[in-house]
């Protein structure tokens, strides 16, 4: 079965499941996994373990790198800085979980929005974009002394990779 669509210049025949198909763009693993690597290495650099997790567009985590000698809260919490980059960056068109913050969008003042349990509005997320800003997913980094340490080493890793990113 095919659809038949009208155009200026006459008609296209397109196949009718087309209609009914999305495409999604994310990285692949092996990119993912540099990522995350990248940043726990630049953290590990300044003598901070951290765990690096990436999220893809679906929200889920794609890969995660835990560094030797963080807390266990850390895995958790470097998801739930990644989802909110990628979720609400999105949504808002922020690029960091800092940003995020400075914009006063974390919800309303009885913070409803951090009650979502994949939700963290804390800094050391990035939102993942291609030079379009086309949203591939969010990295999230926890475990420096400081969540803007977190992000300043989640931001390193995504400008090594950036050019990757197409």
């Amino acid at each position: 079965m095919a659809w038949v669509v009208a155009v200026a210049s006459g008609s296209v025949t397109v196949p009718a499941m087309a209609q009914h198909l999305v495409t999604t763009q994310k990285l692949d693993w092996r990119t993912a996994e540099k990522l995350a690597a990248l940043a726990v290495e630049d953290c590990a650099g300044k003598g901070w373990s951290v765990t690096a997790a990436v999220v893809d567009p679906t929200g889920h985590e794609q890969v995660v790198i835990k560094g030797d000698t963080v807390p266990l809260q850390s895995l958790s919490v470097s998801y739930r800085k990644a989802y909110t980059a990628y979720s609400y960056g999105q949504a808002f068109d922020k690029d960091t979980t800092s940003a995020l913050i400075d914009a006063h969008l974390s919800g309303p003042p009885n913070g409803a929005l951090n009650t979502i349990p994949e939700v963290l509005f804390v800094p050391g997320g990035v939102t993942l974009r291609k030079a379009d800003r086309t949203v591939l997913g969010g990295i999230g980094v926890s475990g420096a002394p400081g969540g803007e340490k977190d992000e300043a080493c989640a931001m390193e890793a995504v400008r090594k990779m950036q050019p990757e990113f197409h």
